[in-house]
């Protein structure tokens, strides 16, 4: 039996709808069709038909009948339709008919409708500045009444509530807007405060949202009793989804209020500590622990004082309290090793107990404290600090956690890693840790298959490619210069100035090594994955990975093949409507990636004529890399990394052999300003490299204008070309003269040429040379010299290589030269100047 695709089925249920319209079962079709549209998103027909049968429905008024059915039928396939209707992109009823279907639904009272109301009135004031409106005079009337009606209509609902007050457009006066804003702030922390309900979730969301936007006219309201409740919600034995609500209440706060609020803060965590109940004791660990990965200076403030660190202490023992507490505690010192100060004083104080968890707790126990001492671990600097921390936290070495790590890996086959993924993320720091993992192929390719399935999950998926990108990292080429203004704002810090030896096993050959491992566990199928997670961060992480690992020119093929470019190419255009400096980061490694790439592959394989993305797609990042600004002292150049600007350049002459000529005319449009600075660059590298591009940009009529158009400039740029014609490197007066050999056939270069004083005889000069290529491209100029078809140029041009004593060179350039097609071009070259 043949299954049809979902685009096929999609097809086929659009049909059914266009029928089920005809004969007036309207309900029907859209139901067709959006099945259709889940089945095809981005199928535009269905899309189209969807808004079609909604005109055809009376402007939405069928969505009137749907509430109509819903409300006083009961149908609840009707109000499922009503509320898909109104989370389908494109379908927004017109605002009368959203009002009468607000004031239907809230004309029954919530215990009567089922709980599909929420998304039905959440969907209507979202969608309809007319249902805001009515929802802003209801609360004008009793912020309270309308409160308690709508908060138990469910999440939504409730929270749609936050909406009406923060759209300022609703209001007739900005102080009654304010006014119902503080009212209803007010009713959602009484919410909160109520004993016995069970409602946290819905009351911290309108809390949470309404400090997110509005903190600064807001705080005044938040009294310790108030921030009291909400620090309670931070109990990590609550549901998460609580936790992180509550959370963002908590630092949008703190955030507003400042010192005033991180007293508060303070103080409340510090009375729960003097009660020394276990329930106090969880929350006061569990408040300090939230806080610390985005306020971490007032985490640490805490967690450093003498009555918290004296709490802990307290719980390091082997009593029951101490058992029952265990999770609490490690929860809290894993958050608050994010602090330099705090991991010191855990790594002190609390190593001891630690590596007793270790070997003696339970499972979920004895993983939390492995991954906090890998932290420790991986910040010790130096000998003596390893020591003191081996001293203080037992038998347990890196390596060993990095046993355990694997360990975890294995046994729970892809489920419950996170603490594996966050320990092996911190440990693979140290260098012989790189090598312990890389060389095991079996952990590879296992942490490979957990980042497949775990695509989702941002803390695993960030902490996997953390893990490659230690694998796989390179040394930073540091030059003498860089070297010494490390080591004086070491100095300066009172810091140990960075070792002058780091370790073998971070040389280019151990990090390639790793590289080639990490590619054969096959990695790019699971990065060109995780290119299409939208979070920036991975987006960042993949394209330092990528800029690694194309950096062995043996590798740059494989990855080509499996769809780094495409990958590269999707990075950049996703940073590129990004802000931020993270965001021209990833811009700059993924085009500098992309760079090395298409230097060692054939430009037709990378970019087919009929694929997709097109050529012309990579010019511009590759473009973007030439930008370096040079500057006019050659120490201050040197110190510049100029290594994406040198293989930009090499990939972009790549590129202009594409078949497609689109890709050279882009080239010229795109990078041509950038390209004439580096060819007076004064690293011979870049200015050969240059060269060459400049020679490939010929054969298209767009870079040809641009030494040919008559005007001063081109002039100017071929003075330049003919130059580099005299340069001490040969490879660049190789391309400097096959660019003229080329442009050489057109008469107004020819003319530029006679009218520089050294023109013919740098031309001349080539014929002379040892090199057969030199020969090979100076006699070709000299031939279209004196062949050239206009007669005033002919003339002209024939006369000026007489002057210079060409009909001699040419005469000894034939007797010397074995190559036959030199022969041929030279006699073609002298029989205008001696017949």
């Amino acid at each position: 039996m043949v299954h049809a695709t979902g685009e096929e089925r999609a097809v086929h249920l659009s049909r059914e709808a266009v029928e089920l319209r005809d004969s007036g079962h309207h309900e029907a079709a859209v139901r067709n069709l959006r099945e259709a549209l889940s089945l095809a998103p981005d199928n535009l027909a269905v899309k189209d038909a969807l808004v079609k049968i909604q005109q055809e429905e009376g402007n939405g008024h069928h969505l009137i009948d749907l509430c109509r059915r819903y409300t006083t039928q009961k149908d609840e396939r009707a109000g499922k339709d009503a509320a898909r209707y109104l989370q389908t992109d494109g379908l927004v009823p017109p605002g009368s008919v959203a009002l009468d279907c607000a004031k239907l639904l809230l004309s029954h009272q919530a215990q009567s409708l089922s709980s599909l109301q929420d998304d039905i009135i959440s969907g209507l004031v979202r969608q309809n500045a007319s249902v805001r409106q009515f929802f802003s005079s209801q609360l004008q009337v009793s912020v309270t009444t309308f409160f308690d009606d709508m908060y138990d209509r469910g999440d939504g609902a409730a929270v749609c509530l936050d909406t009406v007050v923060l759209d300022h457009s609703v209001w007739p006066s900005e102080d009654a807007r304010i006014h119902c804003e503080r009212e209803l702030f007010q009713l959602f922390i009484a919410k909160l405060m109520e004993s016995g309900h069970d409602l946290d979730g819905r009351s911290l969301k309108g809390i949470a949202r309404l400090l997110a936007v509005d903190a600064d006219q807001l705080r005044d309201l938040v009294d310790d009793e108030s921030l009291d409740v909400i620090v309670n919600s931070l109990d990590h034995r609550l549901p998460a989804e609580w936790r992180s609500q509550a959370t963002l209440a908590t630092i949008k706060y703190l955030e507003a209020s400042k010192d005033v609020g991180q007293k508060q803060f303070s103080n409340i965590v510090s009375a729960k500590l003097a009660k020394s109940r276990i329930g106090d004791l969880i929350v006061a660990f569990s408040a300090t622990a939230a806080i610390f990965p985005v306020a971490p200076e007032v985490a640490a403030g805490l967690f450093l004082s003498d009555v918290f660190m004296a709490a802990l202490k307290s719980l390091t023992g082997r009593d029951a309290k101490s058992r029952r507490m265990e999770i609490t505690v490690l929860e809290l010192l894993n958050a608050a090793c994010i602090s330099n100060t705090s991991r010191d004083a855990i790594s002190k104080d609390l190593s001891d107990w630690l590596s007793h968890i270790l070997t003696n707790g339970s499972d979920q126990s004895s993983e939390l404290a492995a991954v906090i001492l890998a932290k420790i671990r991986a910040s010790v600097k130096d000998q003596t600090s390893a020591s003191h921390c081996k001293a203080q936290g037992g038998q347990y070495h890196v390596s060993e956690l990095v046993d355990r790590f694997k360990e975890l890996m294995s046994k729970h086959k892809g489920e419950n890693i996170s603490n594996a993924i966050e320990g092996l993320a911190y440990s693979s720091v140290k260098p012989e840790v790189k090598e312990q993992l890389s060389g095991d192929s079996t952990f590879l390719r296992s942490l490979i298959r957990a980042l497949q399935a775990k695509s989702n999950d941002s803390s695993i998926l960030y902490g996997g490619l953390m893990i490659i990108l230690h694998l796989t990292q390179f040394l930073p080429n540091l030059s003498e210069e860089q070297m010494k203004i490390s080591q004086l704002k070491a100095y300066a810090e009172a810091s140990p100035a960075p070792k002058s030896s780091p370790s073998v096993l971070e040389d280019d050959n151990h990090v390639m090594a790793r590289c080639t491992a990490v590619i054969d566990a096959g990695v790019m199928p699971v990065l060109v994955a995780c290119g299409k997670n939208t979070a920036l961060s991975v987006h960042d992480l993949i394209s330092k990975i990528m800029l690694s690992l194309s950096r062995n020119p043996k590798s740059r093929g494989p990855l080509a093949q499996q769809g780094a470019a495409k990958l590269l190419l999707g990075l950049v255009a996703a940073s590129q409507s990004s802000s931020g400096s993270n965001s021209n980061n990833t811009v700059r490694s993924s085009s500098h990636a992309l760079s090395r790439i298409l230097i060692s592959v054939n430009p037709s394989h990378a970019f087919p004529l009929s694929g997709f993305p097109h050529v012309t797609s990579a010019i511009r990042p590759l473009v973007a890399l030439l930008t370096t600004p040079e500057t006019t002292s050659s120490s201050a150049e040197q110190s510049l990394d100029m290594l994406p600007v040198f293989e930009s350049l090499l990939a972009l002459t790549n590129l202009a052999t594409h078949p497609d000529v689109a890709a050279a005319e882009a080239i010229v449009r795109h990078g041509w300003e950038q390209l004439e600075d580096l060819l007076l660059s004064k690293n011979p590298l870049i200015q050969r490299a240059a060269c060459e591009l400049v020679c490939n940009l010929m054969t298209c009529e767009a870079g040809v204008v641009k030494m040919a158009d008559g005007t001063k400039r081109a002039a100017q740029r071929l003075h330049i070309l003919l130059a580099l014609t005299d340069t001490d490197d040969l490879t660049t007066r190789r391309a400097a003269g096959g660019a003229l050999a080329m442009l050489t056939e057109f008469d107004p270069v020819i003319g530029g040429i006679l009218d520089r004083p050294r023109g013919v005889q740098l031309l001349l000069g080539l014929c002379q040379e040892e090199d057969d290529g030199l020969v090979h491209r100076g006699v070709t100029c000299i031939r279209n010299l004196t062949c050239a078809a206009s007669g005033d140029i002919e003339r002209r041009a024939r006369e000026a290589v007489k002057q210079e004593g060409g009909v001699e060179i040419l005469t000894n350039m034939l007797k010397k030269t074995r190559n036959q097609l030199v022969l041929e071009i030279g006699v073609e070259a002298l029989k205008p100047l001696v017949g």
